[in-house]
């Protein structure tokens, strides 16, 4: 379903586009941290852009940089686009924001910007391997060529080795200051603003329609971030401790399901987690529900699952083209989501068996006095008595005790089928054992 903003928008561009002699130009913003929502959002304009005909499209460039694989989707979009496509770097386009930059067929810079310092860097502003600086190096050199701008200057935005003479010495990276650009052939022309480009376009009285970003877009720009991604796989896991500690297929189950499916999805629509990570996270699933509803106990089954579950997870994280700053990210990410999961997994398992949402999600397995089962509201006088498991208990399951068979649930673990067992406690209908 389309956003009404993103409606409004097609419809301005429509209603411009039907008016004699007029122009119209699609502005998009690329302002602050380069990401995979950033990347979607682009994706979506630039394919509107074409289907109404625009004129031209000019990216509002400021931004420190980001995620390489983000901005090199950017640049691919953008080199793909059948649009003339003008960079507007008001303040800043650095690392890679300046390959974005650079995609584009005209460049104008107000007054004050700059460009450059495009090496990759990880988190502490330490460079980034060899294989990532190199492939940084490519993309520029690549990108400049195919807009006719020298690749020298592009590679020594990179390449900290390579000087350039006049503009930077060895050892340190190309920043070009926008009269500096502009006097090497970087940029095109100093410019005031938008209506300044459209004047040096030709077009001075085109209409500019600025894009904006939708509710969908938002939404996963608001999942897929760090701290957001953290909580989601925390609840996936506590959903899958709850659904361990607890009958049949429940809340638990639920939580985890939509936890999961909010962190992949999200992270699938901008392209972080693929097919294979789906598969991963789906084959760790199965093998945990294997482990719940199938195997006795907890094994091979629920060790691999979880196992599963956590490499799909973290290679979401890091992306297509992961550098170093995008391992340690992930890291951290999963760091903070183990802390958060042991925390609460322990006060869950401390407090889950005695609270009442624990005994009205058990109460329900009990079953009436039909079929040889004494209900258990009648076993008030069994505490500290014995008996065994007729059933693995998973935590709810039969019992006999004291010749009477009825059903029970542990205190929250496991007890294997023909184990003793002791009655701890008695609430209601509800009989809660232990291993003897």
């Amino acid at each position: 379903m389309l956003n009404m903003k993103t409606c409004l928008n097609t419809f301005f561009l429509l209603f411009f586009l039907a008016a004699p002699s007029s122009a119209v130009f699609l502005e998009v913003p690329i302002e602050g941290t380069i990401d995979g929502g950033l990347a979607a959002f682009v994706e979506r304009n630039v394919d509107e852009a074409g289907r109404t005909r625009a004129e031209g499209i000019i990216f509002h460039v400021n931004t420190p940089g980001g995620r390489l694989d983000s901005a090199v989707r950017i640049r691919d979009i953008i080199l793909a686009a059948k649009i003339p496509t003008i960079a507007f770097v008001d303040r800043s386009a650095i690392s890679a924001g300046a390959l974005i930059t650079l995609a584009c067929d005209s460049i104008y810079m107000a007054a004050g910007s700059s460009i450059g310092a495009a090496t990759a860097v990880d988190l502490e502003g330490r460079k980034a391997s060899e294989k990532v600086i190199s492939y940084m190096r490519a993309q520029m050199r690549a990108t400049a060529e195919a807009k006719g701008r020298r690749p020298d200057l592009a590679q020594a935005m990179v390449d900290e080795d390579m000087a350039v003479e006049g503009l930077t010495v060895k050892g340190k990276l190309l920043t070009l200051t926008y009269e500096e650009a502009l006097r090497v052939g970087i940029s095109d022309g100093t410019v005031t603003g938008l209506p300044d480009i459209l004047s040096r376009l030709g077009k001075p009285w085109a209409e500019v329609v600025t894009a904006r970003i939708n509710w969908a877009e938002r939404v996963v720009r608001f999942l897929t971030n760090p701290i957001v991604s953290s909580l989601l796989m925390s609840l996936g896991f506590l959903g899958l401790l709850i659904e361990l500690k607890t009958p049949g297929f429940g809340l638990g189950g639920a939580i985890a399901i939509i936890a999961f499916i909010l962190f992949f999805g999200s992270h699938y629509i901008i392209k972080l987690a693929g097919i294979g990570e789906l598969l991963l996270l789906i084959a760790g699933i199965t093998l945990l529900l294997l482990e719940i509803f199938v195997f006795p106990g907890f094994g091979v089954a629920g060790v691999t699952g979880i196992a599963l579950v956590l490499i799909s997870l973290f290679f979401s994280l890091v992306g297509s083209m992961p550098g170093k700053a995008d391992f340690t990210a992930a890291m951290h990410t999963l760091g903070w989501t183990f802390l958060f999961t042991v925390g609460a997994g322990v006060l869950l398992i401390r407090f889950l068996p005695k609270s009442s949402l624990f005994r009205r999600m058990t109460m329900s397995m009990v079953q009436n006095s039909g079929g040889g089962f004494s209900p258990a509201d009648t076993a008030s006088d069994l505490i500290g008595r014995t008996g065994v498991a007729l059933s693995d208990l998973r935590p709810a399951g039969k019992a006999e005790i004291e010749g009477r068979r009825m059903d029970v649930v542990t205190e929250g673990g496991y007890i294997e089928k023909g184990k003793k067992v002791v009655v701890s406690e008695v609430y209601g209908a509800r009989v809660v054992v232990r291993e003897g």
